[in-house]
């Protein structure tokens, strides 16, 4: 018996020693991670030695070239993530193979679309999106006499509120995280504006249209009456609502289900404002981002093997459910809403229509559009450049290295 039991766990350890590893390498901390880690320690546990996947944080990782078997990253991180520009396999080919569902049909529309080619399979899964929504203070808006169940819909609303909220003695009315992504490109897509135009001479960035002048001309009349505050380009903004500084706050919908748990005021969401004197304007049409996961080449059939059985398990209603819950990242199927704090107005969003023109993919040149009109916008605030000339020298500057 003794003979038996040591072969046994001499067996078990040749099994835990050989059974492959998984990297998924992420940049996600907090809440997210944690929901993360959780769901891949549930998984783990459910192969029994047959694999496991691991998590790697960007961090961590000493040769960024050499590349993990899944990434769960930003386009505009592609290079942080590997300081290269990677290719990546088809998510569907990768469950098609692995004969695991995979159906796109599943999804939201606007999700799908967010992650599918041009046929409409789903290149990735979108695991953490957002969309740019409104968040407001309702204690603050109560305490200056506005009514905390009826957020301003328009930018002139906007404003109108946060004249009140200053005279009420809030010195912070409105600030903004992510300022390229929810106060350009979504307003060219809520406005009908292209991002990209197409000539003789190929494509060109046109984040300086009639639209986006006047709306960066609006913001910094505000900034220097004290109705706005910028503190930089990322997610700033996000602590500074969260400490009840700052009463209004525009970016990601996922920070619902980031807000700590002893936060002092009620928040409500809202749509994000738009003009609804622009001809063609259709507030609820902007667009998700955020981190979505991929699968990486030249790995082994048994990793690919592993990566699908872990998709499928994070598609399965019941983990995609607590994942909504723990994170506040977009249902990607409408089973997933159920039971999980998701805005109205986001659920109206997802539910829309796949877009009626080619959604804009400014792939991997993104991250660098980004930081030229943030570094453009950032004049504007220090009153060296009005709005336009602003924006016509990021184009110039961004269209020279497209």
């Amino acid at each position: 018996m003794l003979r038996i039991a040591i072969t046994l766990l001499v067996a078990l350890a040749s099994l835990t020693a050989t059974a492959q590893e998984v990297l998924l390498r992420h940049a996600l901390s907090g809440k997210p991670l944690d929901a993360l880690a959780t769901l891949v320690v549930r998984f783990n546990d459910e192969q029994k030695g047959r694999g496991r996947i691991v998590l790697q944080d960007l961090d961590s990782v000493a040769d960024r070239q050499q590349l993990p078997g899944l990434a769960l990253l930003n386009d505009d991180d592609a290079w942080a993530f590997f300081e290269t520009r990677p290719r990546y396999k088809h998510m569907a080919d990768v469950m098609k193979q692995e004969k695991q569902p995979f159906d796109a049909s599943r999804f939201y529309p606007q999700v799908a679309d967010a992650v599918g080619d041009m046929f409409g399979r789903p290149q990735a899964l979108p695991l953490a999106l957002a969309l740019p929504v409104l968040f407001y203070n309702k204690a603050a808006f109560a305490k200056a006499g506005l009514d905390p169940e009826s957020p301003p819909a328009t930018w002139w609303e906007v404003q109108q509120v946060a004249g009140k909220l200053f005279d009420a003695g809030y010195r912070c009315p409105l600030t903004t995280s992510r300022f390229a992504w929810v106060h350009l490109e979504n307003l060219a897509t809520q406005h009908s504006e292209p991002a990209l135009l197409r000539g003789a001479k190929g494509e060109r960035f046109a984040f300086n249209n009639l639209v986006e002048v006047k709306h960066v001309a609006l913001l910094a009349s505000w900034y220097k009456s004290s109705y706005f505050k910028y503190f930089g380009p990322g997610r700033e903004g996000d602590a500074k609502f969260i400490s009840g500084e700052c009463t209004m706050l525009t970016g990601e919908s996922a920070l619902i289900g980031q807000l700590p748990d002893d936060l002092r005021f009620a928040v409500g969401v809202a749509d994000l404002p738009y003009y609804e004197d622009v001809y063609g304007a259709r507030r609820n049409n902007v667009i998700p981002d955020g981190a979505i996961l991929r699968a990486l080449p030249g790995k082994k059939k048994d990793d690919y093997k592993l990566m699908a059985r872990f998709v499928a398990f994070l598609l399965r209603p019941e983990v995609q459910r607590e994942w909504v819950r723990q994170t506040g990242f977009l249902p990607m199927t409408p089973g997933a809403a159920e039971g999980a704090n998701v805005a109205e107005a986001v659920r109206t969003r997802l539910a829309a229509p796949r877009q009626s023109y080619p959604r804009t993919r400014l792939d991997f040149g993104r991250q660098r559009v980004r930081e030229i009109l943030d570094e453009e916008i950032d004049l504007v605030w220090k009153n060296v450049k009005p709005a336009k000339e602003a924006l016509d020298d990021a184009m110039r500057r961004a269209n020279a290295v497209h």
